[in-house]
């Protein structure tokens, strides 16, 4: 068995150990996706790390700007302040280059969190982008991993008769691209997550959970007046339906995502995991 072969069996015997504790137990452990705290992380990652742990979360969902080490020290790191990193994001441009970086970090997605300015405004853009998933997709599978798109709000702008999420998501493979389901950003472009659930079932496998301040206008182009964040359970999202459907979907994992917001990143991390216990 050879290096690639060995990580790739690794991380399949460690997804399948996942699946079975959570599917006899019905615990879906919360995580935080480490974005959230970036300043800290920049300057003090196993100190974040401690943090993150001391508060409760049992799994991070890593980023870009953490992957300035070895992927195996990366992972190490993680697992020696007791949490698991079952999902990372990998920036669309380049990321056919970092599928050997995400194998041996050990993670089960690799998450694309969003098409670059350049690429995400025309229908062509989206079939491109479609087409470069179920590429990438594929590649992902034969190594043992799983492939997924997260959205923001910018998808859902008017394309005719259509928009480019729906082109994203008819235009690829269930089983070479699913997806991660930001419930602030759907609610933001003018969606409900809960009518997602039923839209498309299990092809949501990730969330991310932040909240929206009440008083401002859906929106699908990103920019700051898009931005009304709040820790989840602080605005005007229906944590409890929503946790309840992720429960039904057998969603895999969910990630504390919070951009920025009133008060200090690590206490909107932990004002998030106190009022999302209580839901669970």
């Amino acid at each position: 068995m050879n290096r690639r072969e060995f990580l790739v069996s690794s991380g399949v015997m460690f997804g399948a150990a996942a699946l079975r504790m959570y599917g006899q137990t019905g615990k879906r452990p919360l995580g935080v996706q480490l974005y959230t705290l970036r300043k800290q992380a920049k300057k003090d990652l196993p100190g974040v790390l401690k943090a993150v742990r001391d508060i409760g979360y049992e799994e991070v969902e890593t980023y870009w700007d953490v992957y300035n080490r070895p992927a195996t020290e990366l992972k190490r790191l993680i697992n020696d302040h007791g949490l698991r990193v079952p999902s990372g994001h990998f920036n669309y441009d380049g990321l056919e280059g970092k599928l050997d970086y995400a194998a041996s970090l050990g993670v089960t997605y690799v998450i694309c969190p969003m098409l670059p300015d350049k690429a995400r405004t025309t229908l062509d853009d989206f079939k491109h982008a479609a087409d470069a998933f179920n590429k990438w997709g594929e590649k992902i599978k034969a190594m043992g991993m799983r492939f997924g798109f997260h959205n923001h709000n910018y998808e859902f702008h008017d394309l005719g008769n259509t928009t480019g999420f729906e082109i994203l998501m008819s235009r690829t493979e269930p089983d070479l691209m699913c997806w991660e389901m930001d419930c602030y950003w759907i609610t933001q472009a003018g969606r409900n997550p809960l009518e997602m659930f039923k839209t498309y079932g299990k092809r949501i496998r990730l969330l991310h959970l932040k909240d929206r301040k009440p008083g401002f206008p859906t929106t699908q182009t990103l920019n700051k007046h898009a931005e009304h964040f709040t820790p989840p359970g602080t605005g005007t999202i229906d944590w409890k339906s929503i946790l309840a459907a992720a429960q039904q979907d057998a969603i895999d994992h969910m990630f504390v995502e919070q951009d920025r917001g009133d008060i200090p990143q690590m206490e909107a991390a932990r004002v998030a995991f106190k009022n999302l216990q209580s839901l669970l």
